[in-house]
């Protein structure tokens, strides 16, 4: 604790604290004391009593960790539940999802990132990295308007063939005009002033970019100080694809290319080769386990996936929900996802234990992010983005070890309250900044306007008979 002559706000008789700071404290009985957004004391509430406080928040019966970080979700992709079931990996992709993208226009991918920035709060995440699409502005617009974090980044492809398949035409562009639109968005939002978006290089996939594309958009990450991300290794046919197409696996190509360091981030990461393996552990990029993207399309990266075995060798392993089309966008649920699924594949209940997917979703998120020094953690200095989940509910009892109930029985729907920076963005769980209802009213609006533009068809997988 330090000492402060009065908060702007006050969080105090916090059953449990989870601070994931260096330490790795739990508190009991405790209380966050902030000020102009930042956390400037931690302690227990009867030592924090006596100062005066702008606000008090009462958090008795309340489970209290850092903002969740989400290391990777389409936001863009939050409109198409229901739209890429049962699909393999070249299907998703080539015959469901890129067509869904392709029809979006601004205004959908606006209703579409409100609408995944407000399921992202609700379920405790402060902060996500997007992968980009074609318009963020739009997702700019949509986001901020709720008071959560965000990464933006916009979508980049070259080659409009891989082994996989053809890319709709409005998807491709050529690697100077795509590099010219990934700078444009660098400027604008990596520098914007606002202290709740950051901006991010992307390509989103190997066998649809060209080296000239990966090694330009290598060198502007490298110019904003930001991230390069990527999809990478997620299934056997995208490992299968890069060998088939460059002589050499996925991983063993970014290396060839000099590219991977700290400051990449590579999603999924699943089908690696042993010797992808020592360059990963070399190169310190940090990657991401997409838990019910891959069991619900079935890519094997549990199955095949070394992500305990890396986590062990000191890589940053964070975790991202992908996108809606999977089903949940809840890290509970992924945290959970991510630990069970190694236990059962290893068949050993001890490799991931919960703490792991607790430093995962907050810490090691926000590392990957590249905004650990910011957020991640509860401690003094940082920012006060902070999230209330409630116990006064079924999974979250008997309470006895908090750390074993958020990851193996607890879901999103607990959240009570969220604070980003100090500001409470979700109260007693609804967002504060938004109208939840007219994003409701929004969605459909969205859904009749791109379905217009696409063979539903083709798409929409309905088993059973509708009358």
């Amino acid at each position: 604790m330090t000492e402060a002559a009065g908060f702007d706000l006050l969080i105090r008789d916090i059953s449990w604290l989870i601070t994931v700071d260096p330490d790795r404290r739990v508190i009991r009985d405790a209380a966050i004391g902030v000020r102009d957004g930042v956390i400037v004391a931690i302690g227990k509430s009867a030592d924090l009593a006596d100062h005066p406080a702008a606000r008090v928040v009462d958090a008795a019966g309340a489970v209290a960790t850092p903002g969740l970080v989400d290391c990777h979700l389409h936001s863009s992709f939050q409109l198409s539940r229901g739209l890429a079931d049962e699909s393999n990996a070249q299907s998703f992709l080539f015959d469901r999802m890129y067509p869904y993208e392709a029809a979006l226009e601004g205004e959908d991918v606006r209703v579409s990132a409100s609408f995944a920035a407000m399921e992202l709060l609700k379920h405790g995440v402060t902060c996500f990295i997007d992968p980009g699409n074609y318009h963020p502005e739009e997702s700019v617009e949509g986001v901020m308007a709720t008071g959560i974090r965000m990464v933006v980044s916009r979508s980049s492809f070259d080659l409009t063939k891989s082994v996989l398949g053809l890319l709709p035409d409005r998807m491709i562009e050529d690697t100077q005009t795509a590099l010219a639109r990934a700078e444009e968005v660098l400027v604008r939002h990596g520098a914007s002033g606002n202290p709740r978006l950051r901006a991010s290089a992307s390509f989103r996939g190997l066998n649809n970019a060209s080296d000239e594309l990966i090694l330009g958009l290598k060198r502007l990450a490298d110019q904003h100080k930001t991230l390069l991300q990527t999809h990478a290794c997620f299934s056997y046919s995208t490992h299968d694809a890069s060998v088939s197409r460059c002589g050499m696996a996925e991983i063993e190509r970014l290396e060839s290319l000099g590219v991977l360091d700290s400051r990449m981030l590579l999603v999924h990461s699943g089908w690696l080769e042993p010797q992808e393996i020592a360059i990963i552990a070399r190169r310190k990029p940090s990657l991401v386990c997409a838990p019910s993207s891959s069991l619900h399309n079935g890519y094997g990266n549990f199955a095949v996936g070394k992500l305990p075995e890396l986590l062990a060798l000191g890589v940053n392993v964070g975790i991202g929900s992908d996108h809606a089309s999977s089903g949940i966008v809840d890290m509970t649920q992924e945290m959970r996802l991510a630990c069970c699924c190694y236990k059962e594949v290893r068949m050993n209940p001890r490799v991931m234990p919960p703490e792991t997917a607790v430093e995962m979703a907050t810490i090691n998120g926000a590392r990957a992010a590249l905004w650990d020094d910011r957020i991640g953690s509860i401690e003094i200095g940082k920012d006060a983005d902070i999230v209330l989940f409630d116990t006064l509910r079924p999974e979250w009892q008997p309470l006895i070890n908090p750390v074993s109930n958020l990851v193996y029985s607890a879901t999103g729907d607990s959240v009570r309250d969220v604070f980003v920076a100090g500001e409470q963005v979700v109260r007693d769980g609804r967002l504060t900044r938004v109208d939840e209802a007219e994003i409701y009213r929004e969605i459909p609006r969205a859904v009749a306007r791109f379905s217009g533009r696409l063979d539903m068809s083709r798409i929409v997988t309905l088993r059973w008979p509708v009358s």
